[in-house]
C-alpha cells in the first residue's frame, strides 16, 4: 500500500490526474471499517493536509463549506447553527465526539452510504457540490450526486472541493431527526430532514430528504407533491403513507426491517408537519 499526502491542492489534483486509481480520503474514519483485509492493498491520496479544502464561509446566497470541514466545526459554527440548524444538528449526530473531531462533511458525502447522517439535510436544503480536476471545475446538485448504492457521479480524476448550501427563507421550519439504536456511534435505521416554507394551501417550498430507506439517500418527491397538492389542510396518514410508498425502497437488513422503516418514516413526517397538523401555524424551529 502506498500513501500520498500532498499539502497543496494543485499537487493533489496533479497526482490524481496521473494516478486516477488513487483513493482520496479525508478524515479516514471509515477506512478500516470498509477495507476488506483479504483484498490486495489500495493506494490512498490523503487530503488531510490540503488547507485549501478547509473552512466555512458565508456568502450572499448561502454557506460554502470546505470538504475537509469536520463535524465538530460544522456543529459548532455560528453561521451554520444560525442559518442551517438542521445541518448543525446532523453533524452533532454523526458518531461520537472523537469521530466528530476527525470526520469531514466531504468524507461523509464521498463514502456514499445510504445511511449517511448529513445526506438528508443536504437534500432538504437543496445543496450542491463542486468537483475539481486539473482540467475543469463542475457543480452538481446534490440530489443528482448519488447514482447507485455506494456510487456517485464523481469521475476518477476529480476531488470534492466544496459543498454549497443555500439559505432557507425566513420563517422556514428546519427539521432533522435520526432514529438509531443509540444517540451516538450508531448507524441510522431511518433519517429525515425537512425544509418547510409556507402553510397548507400556500406552500412555497417543501423538501424531504431521507437516509436508510433506499439504495441511496433520497429526496422524497412524491411526498412533497402530495403535501403541496392538497388545496386545504394536510393529507391524512393514509395519504402520507401512500406517497411514502412511492418514494421509499426500504428493505430488511441486519439493522431493521422494511416495515419498521416505513412506519418510522411516517412517524417522522408527521412530527415534521406537527406545527400545522396540531396548531395550524408555522414553526421556524428545528
Amino acid at each position: 500500500m502506498h500513501w500520498y499526502a500532498p499539502r497543496k491542492l494543485h499537487e493533489a489534483l496533479a497526482l490524481l490526474a496521473e494516478r486516477p486509481d488513487l483513493i482520496p480520503i479525508a478524515g479516514g474514519t471509515d477506512i478500516m471499517v470498509g477495507r476488506d483485509p483479504r483484498a490486495c492493498g489500495h493506494d490512498y491520496l490523503s487530503l488531510a493536509n490540503v488547507a485549501a479544502l478547509r473552512g466555512i464561509r458565508e456568502t450572499p446566497a448561502g454557506v460554502a463549506i470546505g470538504a475537509l470541514a469536520t463535524m465538530t466545526e460544522i456543529g459548532r459554527h455560528p453561521i451554520v447553527c444560525r442559518a442551517l440548524p438542521a445541518l448543525a444538528a446532523s453533524a452533532r449526530a454523526t458518531g461520537a465526539f472523537a469521530i466528530q473531531n476527525r470526520a469531514t462533511l466531504g468524507g461523509n458525502i464521498m463514502n456514499a452510504s445510504p445511511a449517511a447522517d448529513n445526506a438528508p439535510v443536504l437534500l432538504a436544503y437543496g445543496a450542491s457540490v463542486s468537483l475539481m480536476s486539473v482540467a475543469r471545475l463542475r457543480h452538481v446538485p446534490y440530489e443528482n450526486f448519488h447514482s447507485g448504492y455506494k456510487v456517485t457521479v464523481r469521475r476518477p480524476e476529480e476531488i470534492l472541493g466544496e459543498i454549497f448550501v443555500p439559505y432557507a427563507p425566513l420563517g422556514a421550519r428546519h427539521y432533522f431527526r435520526k432514529v438509531g439504536t443509540r444517540r451516538a456511534q450508531a448507524i441510522s435505521k431511518v433519517g429525515l430532514a425537512a425544509l418547510l416554507v409556507g402553510r397548507p394551501g400556500a406552500w412555497e417550498r417543501v423538501r424531504f430528504g431521507f437516509s436508510s430507506v433506499a439504495a441511496t439517500p433520497i429526496l422524497a418527491c412524491a411526498l412533497a407533491a402530495t403535501i403541496t397538492g392538497t388545496a386545504r389542510g394536510l393529507p391524512d396518514d393514509e395519504g402520507l403513507a401512500e406517497a411514502l410508498g412511492r418514494d421509499l425502497a426500504a428493505r430488511d437488513d441486519i439493522r431493521s426491517t422494511a416495515e419498521y422503516r416505513r412506519r418510522i418514516a411516517l412517524n417522522l413526517v408527521r412530527e415534521a408537519l406537527a406545527p400545522w397538523r396540531h396548531q395550524g401555524g408555522c414553526d421556524a424551529g428545528q
